[in-house]
């Protein structure tokens, strides 16, 4: 279980790293934004290094308002962005679907993921997202699709907070997508108009199906917490509502891994799952 560097907003990709080593997950998955250090490979080798936390994923810089970072062309920020992740050792790239007015990019952005796929020893994992709305409207702001599932691409990110935007069902999303299904966003929302990435639980999403689901197929992808914390009114709420997101996955996954192996199992206070030692077992 991961942390993306995302969910401390407004706050550094440096306390990123020190929250996700001091509340226990196992990485962190970069967002390459504004903040300097998010694009310094070598700083955020460093901050892995001392901290011992590992970079599971890098999130390229394809927001609308990181459109400049590292470069104006989309195409050589995705292609730093894999060289990162090679550098940093990490196992997948995030990239959104192009915006439409990229039309370039766009047209061959199918061909140049798979080309990247080849060339490199990570994945590409191609990122749900959802139309904008305007006006009572529905804007297609990206393209080929803000669905990559009936896209050709061999690995997917699922977010689950965007597909409550959408109003996608994301557990029949997960099905669809089978093995291509590479990396987890983990984030609830309500179904508003608007992008939330509240904390699991807090919205109508089915986060604990999807990853009960996934444990239980044995599936080995990549699970990252992607959270807005910016509502939080200082530093204790922020690490409470990303403890309280750890203990929401690890309870869900541990839980479908036992029941899984027929064993029971209880949810301790701090939100572990432990095996019961039922009575006449060995």
């Amino acid at each position: 279980m991961s942390l993306s560097s995302s969910s401390v907003y407004p706050e550094s990709t440096t306390l990123a790293f020190e929250l996700a080593a001091s509340l226990g997950y196992d990485g962190v998955e970069v967002m390459v934004w504004t903040d300097p250090v998010s694009q310094d490979v070598d700083a955020l080798a460093r901050l892995s290094d001392r901290h011992g936390v590992p970079v599971t994923a890098v999130h390229s810089p394809c927001l609308f308002f990181t459109q400049r970072v590292w470069s104006p062309d989309p195409w050589e920020r995705l292609e730093r962005s894999v060289l990162a992740a090679r550098r940093l050792g990490a196992s997948v790239v995030v990239v959104h679907p192009p915006f439409r007015w990229q039309r370039d990019y766009a047209r061959g952005f199918v061909a140049g993921v798979r080309r990247l796929r080849e060339e490199h020893p990570v994945a590409v994992a191609v990122e749900n997202m959802y139309p904008w709305r305007a006006g009572g409207r529905e804007v297609l702001a990206y393209a080929p699709d803000w669905d990559p599932t009936d896209g050709d691409y061999a690995q997917v990110t699922l977010d689950l907070s965007h597909a409550a935007v959408a109003g996608a069902d994301a557990l029949a999303m997960a099905t669809t997508l089978g093995d291509r299904l590479t990396h987890l966003h983990l984030a609830d929302g309500t179904g508003a108009p608007r992008d939330e990435h509240l904390v699991p639980g807090r919205g109508g999403q089915p986060c604990a199906a999807v990853l009960t689901r996934l444990a239980r197929s044995g599936w080995s992808g990549n699970v990252v917490l992607e959270v807005n914390t910016r509502r939080a009114v200082d530093r204790d709420e922020r690490e409470a509502d990303l403890r309280e997101s750890l203990a929401f996955a690890r309870t869900h996954l541990a839980a479908a891994s036992w029941s899984k192996l027929g064993l029971a199992y209880a949810v301790a206070p701090d939100g572990t799952v432990e095996p019961v030692v039922q009575d006449g077992a060995a």
